[in-house]
């Protein structure tokens, strides 16, 4: 005969009663349980707000005698090395450039520390400079972002091309030979009805300029011998022999027209980060004037015709072409 099981809820006989103590435990352990239950039950639907509160853990991608090497390393070592890297690495190179950096530095950072480099007082100089030098880039960084949006740049642009005063320029090429009899020879074979550019590639000893073409100029942009007789010059006529500096030059111009200013686009960047050094000069020309800065011994006044204005910026950049051929332009 199968014993027939006792109900959990009456009290088997030959145990004994419970007393108020223990009810009380049991009482407060089964709600304890019952409150973490629901603790849990919300943390499973409340976790992956929390988590999003707080970065990802960093990925680590080596690791060198124990030390790990993550890819928040690799991403301040890119920032870092940004202006070493060449600009045509494909990204995969330059991730495994910059690991085998990281590894490299790890191995004779763990060197120099058995060595016991950093307790040298050098180190703590350098240490202590480096510092500064990080806290000074943390705020200029933020100083950065606040100056260098698209409508301030485009502003200053803008304010920049309104100084450009009209200005003509030319296209022009040249035949550079050393001597006046040379030059001469040269113009009577021209006269002849020889093609100029054969004669540049065959004569002129200006190896920069294919066919003696010098692109186009503004007068400022080549010596005054040159610049001179080359202005006076109309379109399609060749000049009689010029001295310069460099030699003689036959010179014929090809075009003529006035000079325009670069569209917002191409210079976009070169502007960008001038309007960031002024914002920064500005920043840090307001926190000198609060300082309280000390010379001991004062630095000698720099020599120049003029006194440079104080806290003055640096000029705007120019929006010229870029400098033809040096044979007969300015060094």
């Amino acid at each position: 005969m199968v014993a027939r099981q006792t109900p959990y809820y009456s009290r088997p006989r030959g145990k004994r009663r419970r007393n108020l103590a223990e009810l009380n435990f049991m009482f407060l352990t089964k709600s304890l349980r019952l409150k973490a239950a629901g603790m849990a039950c919300m943390l499973s639907l409340t976790m992956p707000a929390i988590l999003a509160a707080f970065p990802a853990a960093a990925k680590v991608l080596a690791t060198v005698n124990g030390k790990q090497i993550t890819d928040d390393d690799m991403k301040i070592a890119g920032d870092d090395l940004r202006g070493s890297l060449p600009p045509q690495i494909d990204a995969k190179a330059r991730d495994s450039y910059l690991l085998d950096y990281l590894i490299n530095s790890e191995l004779v950072a763990q060197k120099a520390l058995a060595d016991k480099a950093d307790q040298t007082p050098e180190f703590a100089k350098k240490l202590a400079y480096y510092r500064e030098k990080l806290l000074m880039e943390s705020v200029l960084e933020k100083v950065t972002k606040g100056a260098a949006s698209d409508a301030a740049v485009k502003a200053m642009y803008d304010e920049e091309i309104k100084k450009q005063k009209p200005e003509t320029e030319i296209h022009a090429r040249h035949i550079l030979v050393g001597t006046e009899e040379e030059a001469k020879a040269a113009l009577k074979r021209l006269m002849g009805g020889e093609e100029f550019e054969k004669l540049a590639k065959e004569l002129s000893k200006d190896p920069g300029s294919e066919g003696g073409d010098l692109g186009w100029f503004t007068k400022d942009r080549m010596v005054p011998e040159f610049s001179d007789a080359a202005f006076k010059l109309e379109v399609s006529q060749v000049s009689d022999p010029v001295k310069s500096p460099f030699g003689w030059h036959i010179i014929e111009i090809l075009d003529k027209r006035e000079k325009t200013p670069p569209p917002f686009d191409q210079v976009k960047d070169q502007v960008s980060r001038y309007v960031v050094q002024k914002a920064q000069l500005a920043y840090v020309a307001d926190l000198r004037k609060s300082a309280k800065i000390e010379l001991t011994e004062p630095p000698e006044a720099p020599k120049t015709d003029k006194p440079a204005a104080p806290g003055a910026a640096p000029a705007a950049p120019s929006p010229a072409p870029a400098a033809p051929s040096p044979a007969p332009g300015k060094k």
